[in-house]
């Protein structure tokens, strides 16, 4: 759920320092620098973040010099690449869920809120045979991770889950390279990957508190603006997959029909 509008294409356009808007001052400046010192390789990766910070509003504070870095091996990003990447996911914090704004919901959530009071389900969560719950944390932390580049995109948006899937994927692995590689960015992918085919015990419980969120939140926007949102526990009903997500929308659920009630 986003107000951000998806990039169709990440693929590089032809590149000179003039294709570069007015506000990409940093890229100006970076792109014209010497590359007969770069690898070929490092300058392909230059290349693509420079061609998606042209296309994308959320990049424009990206600086090129730290994709271009050699850091294949790093167990920790360098300060430089940790700031940008972190700039980059400023957009989650800034960017509203789709989903309420088609609603006409005022001031609605970010994708940020909604991750933070997942991970904060991971948290509080009991233990579970078999379950990480450290892992569950990581997990709920980065699943919408690559909406900071694409958006939160919708069923209302009429684009097939494959294409969503594709961009997304994409998205991840510009913002990987923005981090330097390394360990952390191979987590931060794993973690994602995970989630996405659902083929982990924590992933199923993860994408158990996306719905349990979810349906909080309509809870909370129907009690305080006096609406009904049936469409929100329409779609996520006897879908649970666990005991934990199962009892906790059993007790929204239950707390709905009082409020309605009243």
């Amino acid at each position: 759920m986003s107000s951000a509008t998806a990039n169709p294409s990440l693929s590089s356009p032809a590149l000179s320092p003039s294709y570069f808007p007015s506000h990409h001052s940093l890229l100006r400046r970076h792109f014209s620098l010497s590359v007969s010192s770069l690898s070929s390789n490092k300058f392909t990766a230059g290349l693509r973040l420079v061609s998606l910070c042209c296309q994308s509003p959320n990049l424009g504070a990206i600086s090129t010099v730290s994709a271009m870095s050699d850091s294949s091996s790093s167990p920790s990003p360098s300060p430089s690449s940790a700031i940008d990447f972190l700039t980059l996911c400023h957009s989650l914090k800034a960017t509203k869920r789709k989903g309420w704004i088609n609603h006409r919901i005022k001031g609605p959530e970010s994708i940020a809120d909604h991750m933070y009071r997942m991970s904060l389900m991971g948290l509080i969560a009991g233990d579970i045979p078999g379950v990480n719950r450290e892992r569950c944390i990581k997990i709920a932390i980065v699943h919408d991770i690559a909406e900071a580049i694409v958006g939160d995109i919708t069923p209302s948006d009429g684009i097939p889950k494959e294409e969503k899937s594709r961009r997304e994927q994409a998205a991840l692995n510009e913002m990987c390279e923005v981090l330097g590689g390394g360990m952390r960015a191979d987590e931060i992918k794993e973690l994602w990957t995970e989630y996405e085919n659902n083929s982990s015990l924590e992933a199923n419980l993860v994408k158990d508190f996306d719905k349990v969120e979810m349906i909080l939140q309509a809870l909370e926007y129907e009690t305080e603006h006096g609406m009904v949102l049936d469409e929100f526990f329409l779609s996520t009903a006897g879908k649970f997959q666990t005991e934990v997500g199962k009892s906790w929308a059993a007790e929204i659920i239950s707390r709905r029909k009082s409020n309605l009630t009243k």
